[in-house]
């Protein structure tokens, strides 16, 4: 796993598996956000795979799902999870882009 730092508070990643999320507490991380719908790939974790790792491990773990370009909703939930979760957060997708552009539309809504 090598996340993309995006600010203090948020780095992104491709999909981690429930066996990364201890890896992902050792560099640091508090908090998930999961960006890949359940189902959309073979051999892909469930969320409440990474969530069960996510609380094993003393992290917490949001659900917000994107299929293709994240909607107006979406990006107002990832901006919810960015104030209300503990920080350093890793957000992940299948690649890190939607993740990632989740982020960019927090921060044209943010100005």
């Amino acid at each position: 796993m090598t996340p993309k730092t995006l600010s203090d508070d948020l780095s992104v990643s491709p999909q981690i598996t429930p066996s990364d999320v201890a890896e992902a507490k050792r560099l640091g991380f508090r908090s998930l956000i999961v960006n890949r719908p359940d189902g959309e790939g073979p051999g892909q974790p469930s969320f409440e795979a990474i969530r069960t790792a996510a609380a094993a491990e003393g992290l917490e773990a949001r659900y917000i799902p994107v299929s293709g370009s994240p909607g107006p909703d979406q990006v107002s939930a990832f901006a919810a999870a960015l104030d209300e979760l503990p920080k350093p957060i890793l957000a992940f997708c299948k690649s890190g882009m939607r993740s990632a552009a989740l982020w960019q539309g927090v921060q044209q809504t943010r100005g």
